[in-house]
């Protein structure tokens, strides 16, 4: 059972992760159209974002691993 609980735990996060990822790509996209001269202003703060994002699934797996082994 605790095998099954920390797969599920990373599979979710993988997907949580991959559908934040896109949103906040998709919005960045649609915004530099918009206003092409805040580009590089935008650029930068995807990145911070998409950082923030990828540090939820870390998290997930090392919890699936406490899940696992405790």
């Amino acid at each position: 059972m605790k095998e099954l609980s920390a797969a599920i735990v990373a599979g979710l996060a993988a997907l949580a992760a991959g559908y934040g990822n896109g949103q906040v790509i998709s919005k960045t996209l649609e915004s530099m159209a918009r206003q092409p001269e805040l580009s590089g202003q935008l650029r930068g703060t995807m990145l911070l974002g998409v950082g923030l994002i990828e540090a939820v699934p870390i998290i997930a797996i090392a919890i699936s691993f406490l899940i696992l082994f405790a």
